[in-house]
């Protein structure tokens, strides 16, 4: 890869912004930095725009061209001010140093080339450009890493997101030297960075490389809890050895069961945490020789939970996860040479929408343990799979109809609380084996249930 500095020139010229702020009275001095020049120099359009300038006032230009105002990001003493236009984020500090000083405090040399507005020049004084071609992120100076720590995770974001890039040893050192910083970070901006690195086509090396150096045990303690036992107990299967080998399989398989972006990323959070509750529940029948870890869904289900809370993911986000936790299994007990179709349609009338998650997360987590490998078990899988899925498809098509609610029963005699739902839930059951098919029979039956069971 060789760059042409006239073409990375011409490229950021015909910006509409670029344009049109060479054409305006500016008092001071206007760079353009950061990510936006690394991704002309990789012949793509930024949607981001970071601006350095020397006088506050040129901060008003930029308010004109868009027609927007900005809002300021950040505390004391450092602002930043960003303006949102469209789909285009524009982020604009006013120097507080000289430019040299400003690059040089940067995170990456492929993030610290600088443009002149006024002068039409490219600023590389770390080399950036070289190692745009060479395609290597390199830290500028070690220290940056600790007055940001999340730069180590971005680094690893860098790699999963821009095409054929590597760590620098240099750089995959320091991580691993700093990486306990991380904690210092804000949980939102950690997850932010985690969410590009899962939807990424090379998630399952970028989280080699964050397990490599340490830095996913920091994010995650809970999953070195596993690393423990895995080595402790002498596992050939290792737990988290199966989790992590699962990864390469997200992408793969994700087409193929119609999951979309965002379903990735549940998919992904909900593998990585899925067997969290195995720490836990290690059992070792001494007669039988087997190793059983009873009711290691719930345990993962709650400290994923956790997790989540304190990574501060969105209410559906929980909801979604904990829920293909809960029922990652569900798939696997019911695969057979002889798997009926009732529980096959039990699946997909107990995850609704996300029967799709459930199946990639259940192929990840085989193929994780097989080591990609096909047998006779994952097979029978693969084949129950492919049937939730048809049958999932005739679901959408034809969903099956709510017959009561929890008023209705209460209607007839119920009173508020868990009753109900156990009530609704085995009419929902029969519902699914066509042994109600209206409503008057689930209230029919719902009487018989409360004749029965009373309110105990």
């Amino acid at each position: 890869m060789t760059l042409s500095i006239d073409h990375i020139k011409d490229q950021i010229k015909a910006v509409d912004l670029l344009k049109r702020l060479r054409e305006k009275a500016i008092k001071g001095d206007v760079y353009l930095v950061g990510g936006s020049i690394r991704e002309f120099c990789l012949s793509s359009i930024p949607k981001d725009y970071d601006f350095v300038v020397t006088h506050g006032d040129d901060i008003r230009a930029f308010e004109e061209i868009t027609g927007t105002h900005s809002f300021v990001l950040g505390k004391k003493p450092i602002h930043t001010y960003r303006i949102v236009k469209d789909d285009i984020n524009i982020d604009i500090n006013v120097l507080d140093t000289s430019l040299d000083e400003d690059i040089k405090r940067r995170d990456f040399t492929i993030n610290a080339i600088a443009y002149d507005i006024k002068g039409d020049a490219l600023i590389d004084i770390v080399n950036g450009l070289a190692d745009i071609e060479k395609r290597i992120i390199r830290h500028i100076k070690r220290e940056n890493l600790i007055n940001d720590p999340l730069r180590m995770l971005k680094a690893v974001r860098h790699y999963a997101t821009l095409n054929g890039f590597q760590i620098h040893e240099g750089l995959y050192a320091a991580i691993s030297d700093f990486k306990g910083h991380i904690k210092k970070v804000a949980q939102e901006r950690i997850k932010y960075e985690l969410d590009q690195i899962i939807t990424s086509k090379v998630v399952f090396d970028a989280i080699k490389i964050m397990e490599s150096t340490g830095l996913l045990f920091e994010l995650f303690p809970e999953l070195y809890e596993l690393k423990k036992m895995d080595e402790e107990k002498r596992f050939s299967l290792e737990t988290l050895g199966h989790t992590i080998d699962g990864f390469k399989y997200l992408h793969q398989y994700s087409s193929l069961y119609s999951v979309d972006k965002k379903g990735i990323l549940m998919v992904g959070y909900s593998l990585l945490f899925h067997d969290l509750g195995k720490a836990h529940t290690f059992s070792y029948d001494e007669n039988k020789k087997i190793v059983h870890f009873f009711y290691h869904e719930q345990i993962s289900e709650e400290m994923a939970t956790a997790i989540m809370e304190r990574m501060r993911f969105s209410v559906q986000e929980i909801k979604t996860v904990r829920s293909l936790i809960k029922n990652h299994m569900r798939i696997f007990l019911i695969s057979s040479n002889d798997t009926t179709e009732r529980a096959i349609r039990r699946v997909v009338f107990k995850m609704g929408e996300l029967t799709p998650l459930l199946i990639l997360l259940s192929i990840c987590d085989m193929y994780g343990s097989s080591g990609g490998e096909d047998n006779e078990s994952t097979k029978q899988v693969k084949a129950v799979c492919g049937d939730i899925l048809k049958s999932y498809e005739k679901w959408k098509e034809e969903p099956l109809p709510r017959l009561i609610s929890g008023y209705d029963l209460m209607s007839i005699g119920f009173k508020e609380g868990p009753p109900i739902g156990r009530c609704l839930v085995e009419i929902q059951e029969r519902q699914i084996s066509g042994e109600i098919k209206d409503r008057d029979s689930a209230l029919e039956y719902a009487r018989q249930w409360l004749k029965i069971n009373g309110q105990g």
